[in-house]
């Protein structure tokens, strides 16, 4: 049986390979350039072979990538770069000829591997080679993105609420635990206020739970829209019931913000027909809570003292703002 022509099958395989083969001599000259950068790339072995690779591709200059080459070639040492640190350092599109004509195609993201080669035999110096191998790993970046995103979307429908997007107990447990951990480590203090929608119940009954549905939402909103720090936080405590986590707000400025909140709901004029008393319109009851520096930090306390405060609002006749531990202030 005939042998096969080792040189001409080893160049068979290196042109089918379905990666980027580049070799470079200690000059970081091209000696090999197969057909798959050619694709990719848009240059072709002739224009690529006997050029200085950081001359064809001069942002690869300064790089991960000439790093990787010198310690190829001088320390005889192997790389891999990243892909998550390095996205696409090389220049290579899924089709570079037609990437040529209309420019909107992104580059390739990539796994590179530069690896010194021994050629057998060899004097100790004789011309050094190193191999850079580079392979498309877009489909599996996409994949990954997107398991990110739906991850993050799992956690953030995980913690807010599905009807009005706010954040829902789950988070509002989190978060109250959280801050009052932070102000008793830094001395600060925190403010908690918790809301309650008047006459829910019979508006619920009698516009029906659609429009039920459209008054939480709206107050939601409303109430969202008048937060302006990162750091506070609305969350839909239950049913009708919402829940503020003020940080680093005395009792005198989340009162404030109390009656702020208070009014531009009662500014809203949401008609509600079944509302007792003369004001024929949506209000809120809203208890307010400060746990002062000192204090023992338990969150618990500090939701108790605001349910205490609310239940105060709603015996003093409702649409109103108490607010409990004010002897603190």
């Amino acid at each position: 049986m005939q042998q096969p022509d080792r040189l001409a099958l080893l160049e068979g395989v290196l042109e089918a390979v379905g990666a980027g083969i580049i070799i470079v001599d200690d000059a970081h000259n091209v000696v090999l350039w197969n057909k798959w950068m050619d694709r990719h790339a848009g240059r072709t072995a002739q224009e690529a072979i006997g050029a200085n690779l950081f001359d064809l591709m001069p942002e690869l200059r300064g790089g991960r990538v000439e790093a990787a080459v010198a310690a190829a070639l001088t320390n005889h040492f192997s790389s891999l770069l990243s892909p998550t640190l390095n996205r696409a350092p090389f220049p290579l599109y899924p089709n570079a000829a037609a990437r040529a004509r209309n420019q909107h195609d992104e580059r390739l993201q990539q796994a590179i591997a530069v690896t010194p080669l021994a050629l057998p035999g060899a004097a100790p110096d004789a011309p050094r080679y190193c191999m850079i191998q580079l392979n498309d790993v877009s489909m599996a970046a996409s994949r990954e993105k997107l398991l990110r995103e739906q991850t993050e979307l799992l956690r953030m429908q995980s913690f807010s609420d599905g009807l009005t997007g706010v954040a829902n107990r789950r988070a509002f447990d989190v978060a109250i635990d959280r801050e009052v951990r932070r102000a008793k480590r830094n001395g600060g203090v925190v403010s908690l206020l918790m809301i309650d929608i008047d006459y829910f119940k019979p508006y619920n009954d009698h516009y029906g739970h659609q429009q039920g549905d459209q008054c939480l939402m709206l107050v939601a909103a409303t109430l969202q829209a008048l937060l302006q720090r990162s750091v506070d936080m609305l969350a839909r405590y239950g049913g009708e019931e919402f829940a503020v986590i003020l940080p680093d707000n005395d009792a005198r400025q989340a009162r404030t913000i109390a009656e702020a909140l208070h009014a531009r709901v009662l500014a809203q004029q949401i008609p509600h027909a079944f509302a007792r008393g003369e004001l024929k319109m949506i209000t809120v009851s809203i208890g307010v809570a400060t746990l002062p520096p000192g204090e023992p930090s338990d969150p618990a306390r500090l939701i108790g003292a605001a349910d205490g405060a609310l239940y105060a609002a709603k015996r003093q006749g409702r649409n109103r703002v108490e607010a409990a531990l004010e002897d603190h202030d």
